[in-house]
């Protein structure tokens, strides 16, 4: 199941991802006798093979429903089951942007973790470009591996290696990856614990003959600090470091209120004030029960209207966007803005021939 190719319909063996609610998209593999089995229903595989890719799909007794969606590297990153922690979109498309990796681009990613910026990377590059991405730990390297082939991301390499101690070099490289024998990087993604330790092994894989961008993901500040003095000491310039912060913005109308109805607002609000000022001058003496008619003093009218004024009536709903009144569009963003997933430092390196 390709990522970087798209195709109409659904066939057995191929991945699919089951939208099931906004917080809930599944992944899996759409083969002959299985089901899917959720809260909203059972949704039988047989029937999925021949519909086609974003149609929607009912429960097998009538009720519930599920989308059915074509992979992307965006919708599998917010799918597929995390090995560590990984990169979302929303840094991913800022660092595909900045290190303008486009079609035919070499990518040398470290380390590759849940896989799920290589998806990324591999579907940007399309089959001219070519992903180098390396995994020190082998049971994440072999589940990668898998999941690369299974995926048919044929333009990417992966290699079971510590590169900050070992370095980025791979003997015998597929004739269909090596450009005369060599990695030749146009771009540099690390996401590693220690990223400085690997910028001095780079020398030997980047192009010689282009411009060549790199980002390192780095949670800590002090991990940044420790990156950037690497940089400076090998020689790549025009430094930075960026923070991405994602905000979620929620649409709804408003009801455009009329003059007159909050002026009345208020006065009833002030009238309440001073009544209530009154009555505390004139409570009895504590102990002496007060007589039912002091008690209950509030006139007909006032009952009607309940605690406060309300121009619409007592305990009357309105429903958003109903036509009786003006309504007007506005935003709201999130009371909290999440915390950042990391820091990312970008910085070029120039070939000593340009």
């Amino acid at each position: 199941m390709s990522f970087y190719k798209y195709k109409d319909y659904i066939e057995e063996g191929d991945l699919v991802l089951a939208f099931i609610s906004r917080q809930t998209i599944k992944p899996l593999t759409v083969k002959k006798g299985e089901q899917l089995n959720t809260r909203y229903g059972h949704f039988q595989h047989d029937r999925m093979i021949g519909m086609k890719y974003g149609e929607q799909m009912g429960g097998a007794r009538g009720y519930g429903f599920i989308y059915l969606l074509h992979p992307t590297p965006e919708l599998w990153s917010i799918s597929l089951p995390h090995r560590t922690q990984i990169v979302y979109t929303p840094d991913s498309s800022y660092i595909m942007q900045r290190l303008n990796v486009t079609s035919g681009t070499r990518v040398i990613e470290a380390g590759t973790g849940s896989g799920s910026f290589t998806h990324a990377f591999a579907r940007t590059v399309g089959p001219e470009g070519r992903v180098f991405s390396y995994e020190f730990h082998e049971p994440r390297y072999l589940e990668a591996k898998k999941e690369f082939v299974e995926h048919e991301l044929q333009n990417t390499l992966i290699t079971h290696r510590d590169v900050c101690n070992d370095g980025f070099e791979i003997n015998n490289i597929p004739e269909e990856f090596s450009q005369d024998g060599l990695i030749n990087g146009d771009v540099i993604f690390l996401d590693l614990p220690a990223p400085w330790t690997a910028i001095e092994h780079l020398d030997k894989v980047i192009s010689k003959k282009n411009r060549v961008g790199i980002c390192c993901f780095s949670p800590c500040i002090e991990q940044v600090d420790k990156t950037i003095k690497a940089l400076q000491d090998n020689g790549w310039i025009n430094i930075q470091m960026t923070e991405i912060a994602g905000r979620r913005w929620e649409a709804r109308k408003d009801m455009v209120k009329d003059l007159k109805d909050v002026v009345k607002r208020l006065k009833d609000i002030q009238s309440r004030k001073s009544q209530g000022i009154e009555n505390r001058r004139s409570i009895k003496v504590a102990g002496e029960k007060r007589d039912f008619e002091e008690v209950d003093n509030d006139s007909e009218e006032d009952q009607l209207k309940g605690k406060g004024f309300n121009p619409f009536g007592k305990g009357t709903r309105i429903k958003e966007g109903d036509e009786i009144y003006d309504w007007r569009n506005v935003t709201k963003i999130e009371t909290e803005i999440k915390t950042h997933t990391s820091y990312l430092t970008f910085a070029y390196f120039i070939p000593s021939d340009n």
